[in-house]
């Protein structure tokens, strides 16, 4: 028997917002069939997907994968696909993620490494934050981050978040040890004025 094919959408499929965000070098999106090979190069690298996960098999990636697609679908919203205008290549996924169980409203990323150190996950992160306050009317937004991720912390303070303590993720992560960064919508709005 053969599978059905991955990508087969049928009448059946929930409504995804259009969703078109552009900053200087970034296009902001909701998950798209398209975005899929670079979603397996994203986690299925051992330094890439240190933080948010872990590396993972093809196949359990395809499921991380549809979770974000299912957000969008059920949620009305999710993390966004980057994509980087310069190439027009897939390069990340950022923005609002507040799964069951969450430790808050939370603005989080991930990208490819040849697009770190470039700026874009704190160019990225600060326009899903203007839209979760704008479109979702979130009240403050956090940043789950490990402890020794200096370097998500270093975009955390760009984007004027401070340390808020350690906190905990909802199982199957609650041994995962991190920390919580945000900000109020007041001191974002304050901060952007």
């Amino acid at each position: 028997m053969t599978a059905p094919s991955a990508y087969a959408a049928g009448s059946q499929a929930l409504h995804v917002p259009e969703i078109h965000i552009e900053t200087d070098r970034l296009i902001l999106r909701p998950t798209r069939p398209e975005d899929f090979e670079g979603w397996v190069q994203l986690m299925g690298d051992e330094e890439n997907s240190r933080h948010i996960g872990g590396p993972q098999p093809r196949a359990v990636a395809w499921r991380g994968f549809l979770t974000m697609a299912g957000a969008w679908a059920i949620q009305g919203y999710g993390m966004f696909s980057v994509i980087e205008k310069a190439s027009g290549r897939w390069i990340g996924r950022l923005g609002p993620w507040c799964p069951e169980g969450w430790p808050g409203t939370e603005v989080g990323w991930g990208l490819l490494r040849e697009a770190w150190g470039r700026g874009y996950a704190t160019e990225g992160s600060a326009a899903a934050i203007d839209w979760a306050f704008e479109h979702l009317g979130w009240s403050e937004v956090i940043h789950t981050i490990a402890p020794d991720n200096l370097a998500s912390q270093g975009v955390a303070r760009r984007l004027g978040s401070s340390l808020q303590g350690p906190g905990r993720l909802p199982e199957p992560f609650q041994d995962i040890v991190v920390e919580v960064w945000g900000q109020s919508r007041e001191a974002w709005m304050r901060r952007r004025a």
